[in-house]
């Protein structure tokens, strides 16, 4: 298939809109238009990851990493970013990462985690924010059923587990139409005054080409009114970390040795254990020392991150466990992830997990 198919259904998990600023995610290398026969998942993209995918007639990677995260200025392979950029282009081989944007959704990366720990009643730690927009609309009183049906079937009135929400308020517009118009009521260069309703919804920022389409669409005016308004509201389905809770409580200890074995490592870094069973659990893949307040604030028992360095651990302060596990750990089941997502939509595509363990650091215990 071509490729475009399969990376519009991954942005349809993971909207490239959701990725960080600093963020580097999407198509990397190739062309959307370019006829994929199978693909080859893993973390980090590396020379072996590519030359994996050649072993196994792959002409596609899919990494939760971007390999260029920063602007090349020059592709003569004196760094192994070059190097693995020239090795996938002399073999026609496209490159997509997928990465803050799937650390933000509910049932991404984080998700992995609260599922592996068994945790209930999971939300978002940190809402992102600038992700809705508010639609102020007016419309002929006859037509504002229709109009409100097109914008709810194009995405807009979801406000958590509702749908098809509104506000709606009368009121009376004036308008004075010039020449070369052709009005829908009131006659040219004649002040007309008409009863009109005030429709407000809300809907997603990535979604407004959709929503304006849909209004002008179903809207009786020639001209059509509308104000689009961010929001500041933080969309609580997406952000960064996650906080859940154990479906038991437990000691600081017995946590521990659960916490390893299901995200499969053998090192935790942490900070002095506290004298209180652990029940709320905050989590977040990756590097997550900018959640530690967030999950102070939240009352979290523990929280679970990576890269954590040596005056972070004092951010603590006695109210909270932080437990590093470290960055491949936290991350590794992700891979999984990527290949459920892609079988689900093309069960008869031919995808695969790497063999390979990229995680560059290694521990001597």
């Amino acid at each position: 298939m071509k490729l475009g198919i399969l990376i519009k259904h991954l942005e349809s998990f993971a909207p490239l809109q959701y990725q960080e600023d600093y963020d580097n995610s999407g198509l990397l290398v190739g062309n959307p238009d370019q006829e994929i026969y199978g693909a080859l998942v893993a973390l980090d993209c590396t020379e072996d990851i590519i030359g994996e995918a050649i072993a196994n007639s792959c002409n596609l990677v899919i990494t939760h990493h971007p390999i260029i995260f920063k602007g090349l200025k020059r592709i003569t392979g004196s760094t192994y970013t070059e190097r693995v950029v020239q090795k996938a282009l002399k073999n026609d081989i496209a490159i997509y990462a997928i990465h803050t944007n799937l650390d933000s959704v509910k049932h991404g990366v984080n998700g992995v985690i609260c599922k592996r720990l068994g945790l209930r009643n999971t939300r978002v730690l940190r809402p992102k924010g600038d992700l809705l927009r508010k639609l102020v609309t007016f419309c002929p009183m006859a037509h504002a059923d229709e109009v409100r049906e097109a914008l709810f079937s194009a995405g807009a009135g979801h406000i958590g587990q509702y749908s098809e929400c509104s506000f709606n308020s009368p009121g009376f517009g004036t308008f004075k139409a010039g020449e070369g118009t052709e009005p829908y009521v009131g006659e040219r260069d004649i002040l007309h005054e008409e009863s009109e309703l005030r429709i407000e919804t809300v809907f997603l920022a990535k979604d407004q080409r959709k929503i304006l389409l849909a209004l002008l669409e179903s809207h009786p005016y020639e001209e059509v009114a509308y104000d689009i308004i961010p929001l500041a509201n933080g969309l609580d389905t997406v952000g960064s970390g996650m906080i859940g809770w154990l479906e038991q409580e437990t000691d600081c200890l017995q946590f521990m040795n659960f916490l390893k074995d299901r995200m499969d490592t053998n090192l935790i870094r942490h900070t002095t254990l506290l004298p209180k069973k652990i029940r709320r659990v905050a989590v977040c893949g990756g590097s997550g020392s900018f959640l530690i307040k967030d999950a102070i604030a939240q009352h979290a028992d523990v929280f679970i991150t990576s890269d954590l360095k040596y005056h972070e651990f004092f951010d603590a302060d006695g109210k909270i466990v932080l437990m590093d596990i470290g960055h491949f750990e936290s991350e590794q089941f992700t891979c999984d992830l990527l290949i459920d997502i892609i079988q689900e939509k093309f069960p008869n595509f031919a995808v695969r997990l790497t063999e390979r363990n990229t995680n560059p650091i290694n521990y001597f215990v």
